[in-house]
């Protein structure tokens, strides 16, 4: 971007960590002294950090830049990210696009004056990083990639190997975050059960979580929380427990990638590592640190193969899971997985229909786990604006009269009033 070209736009699609790496673009563009614009039409260089984990967000990209190229036919579109990685041909082609900048060297945009030279065959974790956030809820990135290949997933090719962010350096954004205001953190990573891989000291997530712990929970327990983004199942052990048992800080929430409730299917899917009936152990003994938390999950729906007593016996165990919420998303095939050669690929129908069974349980489940929180004397808001907010279940809350000044950043007690549409009715204590 020349300084003629000052307006810049960044649109974001996907993840958290997507979230969180446009913003240290963001920043940085800021700080070297180009103006972000009011929206996309009016920008000279348009930013748009992409998604390939499924097919529909390959569609949803593709109809991202035909919109921006109508609304401003002039702009330079940069389409940086996963989708770059692996579909850069066909991205190059569409109308406004000037260049693709793959996951691999999304660092490039940040212009730094010294770029990382990773030696022959390491991987490193690209140097974004952030002071400030446009979201109420800040995202801290502590690690990067994956190494476990699923059989079904695109994003080790996209993203590449797992990479972790040094403890040092998560504990000093925390901290500049803690200090710009900010009263929620999530702690984030594309597998973050593959925190600390390559270091020296064995140090993994949960160490790293004690070392948050110690770090801030004397002054800011009570006033400020953490919340993990995704944890793996084979993560949900003793050491896990622990952590929840002394923690002043993180949420009493989880979400789970849970993928399947069957053996057979999660061994197609290269997750044979983990059994479902597991998880129901360790949420049984979690429930005596915390006797009331939300639970949310990634559910994937019509794998190769997958049986209709396999479908049941997925449905079977969402029943018996505790669940506030889930992600249910019918299998698409990407290319290069293994699940893309498989034999027994189910059609469309089957896999919506599946899906639609899934979801109508999830929503059976939320609204019981909202009509019980309903009944609490107290909870603690993360205001996003006026009316809605987070409380620590992860449960929206709506304020029956919104603030009528600046919405606090403080988490705000309030007292549920009644469950409702999906969310919670709430007013302040």
């Amino acid at each position: 971007m020349d300084m003629e070209m000052k307006k810049f736009w960044i649109t974001t699609l996907g993840c958290k960590i997507n979230q969180y790496e446009s913003e240290s673009v963001r920043e940085r563009w800021l700080s070297m002294g180009y103006e972000q614009a009011e929206n996309d039409a009016e920008a000279h260089e348009i930013v748009i950090n992409s998604c390939a984990v499924t097919d529909a967000a390959l569609r949803d990209l593709r109809k991202t830049v035909r919109a921006i190229n109508r609304r401003n036919p002039e702009g330079k579109i940069i389409i940086a990210g996963c989708a770059a990685q692996v579909f850069a041909k066909e991205l190059s082609e569409l109308p406004g696009v000037a260049e693709v900048l793959p996951q691999e060297r999304k660092y490039e945009l940040l212009k730094l004056e010294e770029k990382p030279e990773p030696s022959d065959g390491e991987t490193i974790f690209q140097p974004f990083e952030i002071d400030d956030y446009e979201r109420s809820r800040a995202v801290v990135k502590v690690q990067d990639g994956c190494s476990h290949r699923c059989t079904y997933c695109i994003v080790p090719i996209t993203r590449g190997p797992s990479v972790s962010r040094e403890a040092d350096d998560v504990v000093r954004e925390i901290k500049r975050l803690l200090d710009a205001g900010f009263r929620e953190m999530i702690i984030s990573g594309i597998n973050l059960s593959h925190y600390g891989r390559g270091f020296a000291d064995n140090f993994d997530f949960w160490d790293l979580m004690e070392r948050i712990e110690d770090e801030f929970a004397a002054e800011w327990g009570g006033r400020a929380r953490l919340r993990i983004s995704s944890l793996e199942p084979g993560q949900l052990k003793e050491r896990a427990l622990e952590v929840f048992s002394m923690s002043k800080l993180i949420c009493p929430q989880l979400h789970l990638s849970l993928q399947s409730g069957d053996r057979q299917v999660l061994k197609r899917m290269g997750r044979g590592h983990y059994k479902p009936e597991d998880v129901l152990v360790f949420l049984d003994k979690l429930q005596e640190i915390w006797p009331v938390f939300g639970l949310g999950a990634d559910i994937l729906t019509g794998f190769p193969g997958e049986t209709e007593e396999e479908f049941q016996n997925t449905l079977e165990f969402c029943r018996k899971l505790p669940l506030s919420y889930a992600h249910v998303f019918p299998y698409s095939i990407r290319p290069g997985t293994a699940a893309a050669a498989m034999k027994g690929q189910l059609d469309g129908q089957t896999k919506k229909e599946r899906g639609r069974i899934l979801r109508g349980v999830v929503e059976e489940k939320k609204q019981e786990f909202l009509q019980k929180i309903s009944g609490m004397g107290s909870l603690k808001v993360l205001f996003q604006n006026k009316t809605k907010g987070i409380c620590e279940f992860y449960s929206t809350c709506i304020l029956e009269e919104g603030f009528e000044d600046k919405v606090p950043r403080d988490l705000v007690e309030v007292k549920p009033v009644a469950a409702k549409d999906g969310t919670l009715l709430v007013k302040i204590k």
